[in-house]
């Protein structure tokens, strides 16, 4: 339990701190707000925007207008310090046209992010410098708001918790030899797979009971927060997996765990691998030291690009409806629609169970104690 509060405050912070933004919404948005009222928008822009983290978790659009679940914006300044509000503030302008002073400091949101305001709005209305591009020159504040993925992350661990905990307290009761009842009977099968499956074939007998409690939190938490991200309404609707920030932390975690518990022989290999000429260990040592970061880069990497790269493909195909502004092209981008979707119900599980795979042949590669001649 404390294992999965440590790596969802630590991951929260990671991504308020870098306000990566990774959301998506599906259909209503699409069909309500974008793509039906700006024909000439470019179709890129509005599925990155709809991928994107917001400061509000929007529920349906109402007559027009957004109907969303406002979330706390929390910023810090040297001259007004920290700063707390409603992300309701703003009235879901993200144009930067509308000002909100806290603190003697004034604020406006602009694409999803915060900047200081300007005294002045310019022609335009906007209260922020601009430069030709419409990027806004104006400082930011350090901001860790309760963005949409922060909030999503909390309840996936509450979920997990809900979960997982109930069945740790049936064999604590009835111990392990008790054939399992509720939610212990649905968990059992998972548990043992990642234990004898992933931990033990990988990491070996002498060492792989210490780490499947971490493997098991990397295994559920990446499926749980994946399935919610395929939920197109509260609580899910959040690309939390989509979010380079979140999947950088379990990458940096994997990344310690597996070098604090490096053998000897590890670190032998990597830096004056044995059994070959002197010269060829010289040339070899600077490319095992990359080694080491690009193992955890290609997990970051991995998780981040699949459960991205399927969001996308949903919301273009629905897309299709709007762009080629025929209802002949419903059916078709329905069914594919759906047909992804199924994709990604396998993929949430398969990406979960790779993620922890590779971990634990990582920490198998480092603990590894070899016998040399």
């Amino acid at each position: 339990m404390h294992r999965n509060i440590f790596f969802t405050i630590i991951t929260a912070f990671a991504i308020s701190f870098g306000n990566a933004q990774e959301h998506e919404h599906i259909t209503s948005d699409l069909a309500a707000s974008d793509l039906d009222t700006h024909e000439d928008e470019d179709i890129n822009a509005v599925i990155m925007h709809h991928i994107g983290d917001s400061y509000d978790w929007h529920l349906f659009d109402w007559k027009g207008h957004p109907v969303s679940v406002s979330l706390p914006v929390i910023v810090y300044t040297n001259k007004g310090g920290l700063s707390v509000f409603s992300s309701s503030a703003f009235h879901h302008d993200d144009a930067g046209k509308e000002v909100v002073e806290v603190n003697g400091q004034r604020f406006v949101k602009y694409h999803e992010k915060i900047y200081l305001a300007s005294q002045s709005a310019n022609e335009d209305g906007v209260y922020l410098d601009l430069d030709e591009e419409h990027h806004a020159l104006n400082a930011r504040p350090i901001d860790v708001s309760i963005t949409k993925n922060v909030a999503s992350l909390f309840v996936t661990a509450i979920l997990m918790l809900i979960i997982i905990l109930p069945a740790a307290n049936y064999y604590k009761r009835n111990g392990s030899g008790v054939a399992p009842k509720g939610m212990a009977s649905f968990l059992e099968p998972l548990i043992v797979f990642v234990r004898d499956e992933i931990a033990l074939q990988n990491i070996g007998h002498k060492h792989y009971n210490r780490f499947v409690p971490y493997l098991l939190s990397l295994f559920f938490f990446i499926w749980i927060a994946n399935m919610l991200g395929l939920i197109p309404f509260i609580p899910g609707g959040a690309n939390l997996s989509g979010n380079i920030a979140f999947t950088m932390v379990l990458a940096v975690l994997s990344l310690i765990i597996v070098n604090v518990n490096g053998k000897k022989d590890y670190w032998k290999h990597i830096f004056w691998m044995p059994g070959v000429p002197v010269p060829v260990r010289i040339l070899l040592a600077p490319i095992e030291l990359v080694s080491v970061f690009a193992k955890p880069f290609a997990l970051m990497i991995r998780l981040f690009a699949n459960m991205t790269a399927g969001h996308i493909v949903i919301l273009s195909l629905i897309s299709l409806i709007f762009v080629l502004d025929s209802i002949w092209v419903s059916p078709a981008a329905i069914i594919l629609t759906l047909f992804i979707f199924i994709i990604k119900v396998l993929v949430a599980l398969l990406q979960a169970y790779i993620f922890a795979l590779l971990t634990a042949l990582f920490i198998g590669q480092a603990v590894e104690e070899h016998e040399h001649h």
